[in-house]
């Protein structure tokens, strides 16, 4: 049993990665913060959690120590009190995007400001499981990663690794669900703008797109990542559809040994793709509230063409539910632990 605190628990990612955190027999939650929310129960901001826990919100200067710090803040905040947060947490996981890039000359280009603690960027280990498990067992800081770039990471890291994809031109279409965008109003997240919508919001340089290339490349070669986020009417869930082409004639059977060969012992990435019915290729509707990544593509034979599609729930296998199965990794429990829940249908 260790003990956890969140950070910034008022959210929707401190909300669900609290919801997930009750529910782990090997966790006891001790302390969640949120300045705005200090003294106040933790259902009267997540009405969900009711009889699930007493506790209340309080202050971050108010934070005892503990084992383990999620840190559940908005981008920008966590880089300047890292140093304090790491004092007060044996070990560390942030699920912002304040360490998920390991150049500091990145952080200007793609966030609009200067990194102030950049010392930590080589330290942090970017915590997708499937990605970096050897790594995130024994680190003390672990970032979460962006819930648009998880998608597309996981539904093309296997093409990448093996060397079969064409890395000069590779497109990618995110579409995701208004939760994704935190739970700060705004025009755009108000009931008549967003109802009904389908609206891109951004055609070119996403932020997203930095850590995609990051971890899509090897041999010191990144690809040429060409992505566009579209807002969608859903509340939950990321659709990712990504366009590539190969650099030699493959047949399905090929591409299918690929993803088996990298994912066949993976708890959370489900290859989906069928013959016939409506769920053929992965729908993120299906996988609301749950930690699994749905992976399947189409072969183009003509043009050698592979349209990969990735579907997950943003606010978990995208954010919360990949922090816990990273916490699972970081102290050796099974992987699965906590995150059991297959998801609802219909819904």
């Amino acid at each position: 049993m260790i003990s956890v605190s969140i950070v910034g628990a008022s959210g929707y990612t401190g909300g669900e990665t609290l919801r997930l955190l009750l529910g782990h027999p090997q966790v006891k939650v001790v302390q969640v913060t949120s300045e705005s929310n200090a003294g106040k129960y933790v259902h009267s901001v997540h009405p969900n959690l009711r009889k699930r826990t007493s506790l209340k919100f309080v202050a971050s200067a108010d934070l005892e120590k503990a084992d383990l710090l999620f840190l559940c803040l908005p981008h920008g905040m966590a880089m300047g009190r890292i140093t304090e947060f790491l004092q007060i947490g044996e070990r560390v996981i942030d699920l912002s995007s304040d360490f998920r890039l390991r150049s500091a000359e990145d952080y200007p280009i793609w966030y609009e400001h200067d990194h102030s603690n950049s010392e930590f960027l080589q330290k942090a280990v970017y915590g997708v499981p499937e990605l970096h498990r050897e790594s995130i067992r024994t680190a003390q800081l672990v970032t979460g990663a962006g819930c648009l770039a998880t998608a597309a990471i996981l539904g093309l890291y296997p093409l990448f690794k093996n060397g079969v994809a064409d890395v000069q031109d590779v497109f990618i279409e995110g579409k995701v669900g208004s939760s994704a965008a935190g739970n700060k109003s705004s025009l755009a997240s108000h009931h008549p703008e967003r109802s009904g919508s389908l609206r891109s919001f951004q055609p070119t340089r996403h932020r997203h797109t930095a850590e995609i290339q990051q971890e899509l490349a090897f041999n010191g070669v990144r690809p040429r990542i060409h992505f566009s986020a579209t807002a969608t009417d859903a509340v939950r869930g990321i659709l990712s559809t990504a366009h590539l082409l190969l650099k030699r004639q493959m047949e399905e059977k090929d591409i299918w040994k690929i993803y088996r060969e990298a994912y066949s012992s993976e708890p959370f990435i489900r290859i989906v793709k069928e013959k016939a019915g409506i769920y053929r290729y992965p729908e993120p509707k299906l996988l609301a509230g749950s930690n699994y990544c749905d992976v399947g593509f189409e072969l183009d034979p003509v043009e050698n063409r592979l349209v990969v599609l990735s579907a997950l729930d943003n606010l978990m296998k995208g954010a919360a539910g990949n922090a816990v199965q990273a916490m699972n990794v970081m102290y050796s429990w099974n992987e699965t632990t906590g995150l059991e829940f297959p998801g609802l249908h219909p819904v």
